[in-house]
């Protein structure tokens, strides 16, 4: 990821429209519209999850974007009118359609977050081109939202702790799998064991197999979380404050010892603030500045 050039070829007068972000996931699709001329402290006026397909044409996926944007109840026809976009896309089969989609989509050219597209983020990382773009988004919007040092942790098909340094450089994180890969992987390795719909348990000493299993996925994935948030702080030699995004994390924050900020739409805010970085065209002499570290 580069501190410096800018992805964007823009000239020109800004164009009246929204911001359209796109984060593709294994699991799930999310889309935010964020109103013209936004700032750092933006929430998305409106969002929008879709299942994500294994495969997807461009016209698919415009077609997506373009009813997103139509539909949303945001005030005022400039803001149903996407003038920019950018995309998040772990998936590498579904990145040129969904390119493709919103270059039609904004008129323009759509970041893509990926190596080249300035972060604003010192990567102290072996190989910064290995970290998902998603990742990147959650590190962006951790710090801007926390300040430094400071932990962002994503439920989703996998469990992502980006970790922001005193100084403010992304320090790296953590993988691990997911509650529902977890849960999944019980099932089919173990012939004895059943699926299982996801949901707190009420104590840890389970009285069936299913409360079983409950507790050592649900609670076990909150056990981990935990120790990992204690021994970063401990490598970090501070204490940080933690903000949790993705799958249920108002529900799954209620478990963990750590307090933490619950932001659904961290990633997506992270996706904006990528695109006030890098989006070079005038602004208006009355429009609010972009925040986020332009270093």
């Amino acid at each position: 990821m580069s501190q410096g050039r800018s992805a964007a070829h823009g000239v020109g007068p800004r164009p009246e429209g929204g911001v359209l972000a796109v984060d593709v996931g294994n699991t799930t699709t999310r889309l935010g519209l964020f109103l013209p001329g936004g700032t750092a402290a933006d929430e998305p006026l409106a969002t929008f999850e879709l299942t994500t397909p294994e495969r997807l044409t461009a016209d698919e996926a415009r077609l997506q974007a373009a009813q997103f944007a139509s539909l949303s109840p945001a005030p005022g026809e400039a803001s149903r009118k996407v003038a920019g976009c950018i995309l998040s896309c772990v998936v590498p089969a579904l990145v040129e359609p969904w390119r493709r989609a919103l270059d039609a989509t904004c008129g323009g050219r759509a970041l893509v977050v990926g190596p080249g597209l300035r972060t604003g983020i010192r990567m102290d990382y072996h190989d910064p081109s290995e970290v998902g773009p998603d990742r990147i988004a959650d590190a962006v919007a951790a710090r801007a939202l926390l300040g430094a040092p400071a932990i962002a942790v994503d439920m989703g098909t996998t469990v992502n702790i980006e970790v922001i340094d005193a100084d403010g450089h992304f320090a790296g994180g953590v993988i691990a799998p997911g509650l529902a890969l977890g849960a999944s992987a019980l099932a089919t390795s173990a012939a004895r064991l059943p699926r299982i719909e996801l949901a707190a348990p009420s104590h840890v000493i389970g009285k069936s197999t299913r409360e079983a299993m409950l507790s050592g996925v649900v609670l076990g994935e909150a056990i981990r979380v935990d120790g990992l948030v204690a021994r970063i702080e401990r490598e970090l030699g501070t204490p940080a404050p933690v903000v949790l995004t993705g799958d249920d994390a108002a529900s799954f924050s209620q478990l963990l010892d750590h307090e933490c900020r619950v932001d659904p739409t961290l990633t997506l805010r992270g996706l904006h603030l990528l695109y006030l970085a890098n989006d070079r065209r005038p602004r208006p002499r009355t429009a609010p500045r972009g925040g986020g570290d332009q270093s």
